[in-house]
């Protein structure tokens, strides 16, 4: 079996995962110091999956565009990964003295970082390609890589995926049920808000839904990778992801498929859960920060997105035809993509997580 690609040891290149600890991307020499764009330096906090490669002896899509950043301008990149609450929250912690320079994270945490004041506006060439829709309209933040939620099933462990998500509360998935925590990953996040989707918007019957939950969730997950290594080994029938994480685990693993649960409608659904990208304020090294965002979102950066990483592309001018693509787009076939209010969301997502653990007793 292949483990999942969160997994794999990152190598060679001078490529390298940090886990909420920064490492040095790249091929520059020792910073010039001072800062603002003085500094041969631009530091980006990021929830993880972009940083990762899809196979051993590849590279990643941060990887590859941050080492051709490097050599076309001689800045290092220093990455530091963690989970999208985790990272947001992190920058938040620094605000007095801000470390980061650019926040990349799933919504509605990147939202949030703009509601809170932690983001400052942008003004980059290539922002003009990203449609209205996937960006701030006060200019915070913008989508950098397109995603959707998505779960993942064993068909060793069940013959068929569960079609909604009240088929999960059947006792054949007792301790066989898994799901990343809200508040703490983006896709447990995701989770929460879809299952709140697919009760109508009604809180009360999706917290109590949640609570009967527990009798078959394995416990609690900050990692949503952890999870799908679960599913491809047997020991999980059934985990939360995304389409960019999930990918190519089902090209690798065969008893490994994508399901996406049905509405209020009875359609199946998935949720728009990209990765967003934005500019911290106070940021050390801004200028250079405002490169390499410009860099990450350019045509040719962009057209590497689906073939190095399982992600969409940001542009509306790229058009990707490679397999991954081709794969995600079979995936999506028949299937509502929805596309949540992420601005609302933010404005009560703490309140919201903070009434999911009182619901589950956590």
């Amino acid at each position: 079996m292949k483990t999942h690609p969160r997994s794999l040891a990152v190598a060679a290149a001078g490529l390298c995962v940090a886990a909420v600890s920064a490492c040095s991307v790249g091929t520059a020499g020792p910073s010039a110091g001072g800062g603002g764009g003085g500094s041969k330096v631009v530091t980006m906090y990021s929830a993880d999956g972009l940083n990762t490669a899809l196979g051993a002896g590849q590279q990643s899509w941060f990887g590859k565009e941050f080492a051709a950043f490097t050599k076309q301008t001689g800045i290092k990149v220093n990455y530091v990964e963690g989970g999208s609450g985790d990272v947001m929250n992190r920058v938040k912690l620094q605000r007095s003295n801000q470390q980061a320079d650019i926040l990349v994270t799933l919504p509605p945490f990147i939202q949030e970082a703009a509601d809170d004041g932690l983001l400052a506006k942008i003004s980059l060439p290539n922002l003009a390609a990203v449609p209205a829709a996937d960006k701030a309209p006060d200019g915070t933040w913008t989508t950098l890589v397109g995603n959707d939620m998505a779960f993942l099933y064993n068909d060793k462990l069940v013959s068929k995926p569960p079609a909604t998500f009240q088929d999960l509360l059947s006792p054949a998935y007792k301790d066989k049920l898994q799901y990343s925590t809200p508040g703490q990953a983006g896709d447990g996040t995701a989770f929460m808000i879809a299952a709140m989707h697919a009760f109508g918007g009604a809180k009360a019957a999706t917290f109590a839904y949640l609570k009967k939950l527990e009798s078959n969730n394995l416990g609690p997950s900050s990692s949503t990778g952890a999870l799908t290594t679960k599913v491809i080994k047997g020991d999980l029938a059934v985990a939360n992801g995304d389409l960019q994480m999930n990918g190519l685990i089902v090209q690798q693993n065969p008893n490994v498929h994508i399901w996406f649960p049905r509405g209020a409608d009875g359609k199946p659904f998935t949720l728009s859960l990209p990765y967003d990208m934005g500019l911290v304020k106070g940021a050390p090294h801004a200028a250079n920060a405002r490169k390499l965002m410009n860099f990450l979102l350019s045509k040719a950066a962009q057209q590497d997105v689906s073939g190095l990483s399982f992600g969409l592309p940001a542009r509306s001018d790229v058009h990707p035809s490679d397999k991954n693509y081709q794969t995600m787009q079979a995936a999506l076939k028949g299937v509502t993509v929805w596309h949540p209010d992420y601005a609302a969301i933010a404005k009560n997502v703490s309140a919201l997580v903070q009434e999911y653990h009182q619901a589950i007793g956590s």
